[in-house]
């Protein structure tokens, strides 16, 4: 499988980096709520129909890769 994506005049590899922290950086993405974090971002990715390429959930900080299909808009 390529890793670039084809629509029916394009061929497109755009992906999309996010860094997320606590406030203040705190150390608290920890456990649980580490894993519930890392759950929330896949379910709603996933709602969205966005593919995760990389998540890490570090203590004060989350790396995340994905990239999600762009909207074919169909004229009248």
């Amino acid at each position: 499988m390529s890793r670039f994506k084809k629509l029916s005049h394009t061929l497109w590899h755009c992906q999309y980096h996010f860094a997320w922290t606590p406030k203040y950086r705190l150390r608290i993405l920890e456990g649980e709520i580490a894993i519930e974090v890392a759950h929330c971002i896949r379910s709603f990715s996933e709602q969205k129909g966005c593919e995760i390429k990389e998540l890490n959930v570090q203590k004060d900080h989350v790396h995340l890769v994905f990239w999600f299909p762009f909207l074919q808009i169909k004229s009248k």
